[in-house]
């Protein structure tokens, strides 16, 4: 294990996590909100011809993929605050070493370091990483 990140580099990821936080979960609010406002019947139509119900079902498969992108980095940020509480945050999870500053800065809710990354990418076929 390496040393560990400056507390000011601590404190502006930590900011830039929370701000992200709180704007993802003001997202997902809002696009729950719409999505009940907007019955299923009424982006489909009175009329259930097969071309109206199929972009129907589109605009919510849509709607629903991006709530589950938002919340799937709500909890990816809720684990690095985790991380930042218990220290670990900026760890490599799986060799332990520090992840870089710069991809950190990039990318904070980052839990492997670039090598780490690249091989789980190549291993898992690019697959996301578990959080």
């Amino acid at each position: 294990m390496t040393q560990a990140l400056p507390a000011h580099t601590r404190r502006e990821l930590e900011d830039t996590l929370r701000a992200r936080y709180a704007q993802l979960r003001e997202e997902v609010s809002r696009e729950l909100l719409d999505q009940d406002q907007y019955d299923y019947s009424d982006v489909a139509g009175k009329v259930h011809d097969p071309g109206d119900e199929s972009v129907a079902d589109l605009i919510s498969d849509l709607e629903l993929a991006a709530i589950d992108r938002n919340v799937s980095e709500i909890r990816a940020i809720e684990t690095a605050l985790d991380h930042l509480a218990d220290g670990t945050y900026g760890l490599c999870v799986d060799c332990g070493d520090t992840i870089a500053v710069e991809r950190l800065k990039a990318y904070p809710t980052a839990s492997r370091c670039i090598r780490c990354q690249e091989r789980y990418e190549k291993d898992h076929g690019g697959a996301p990483p578990k959080l």
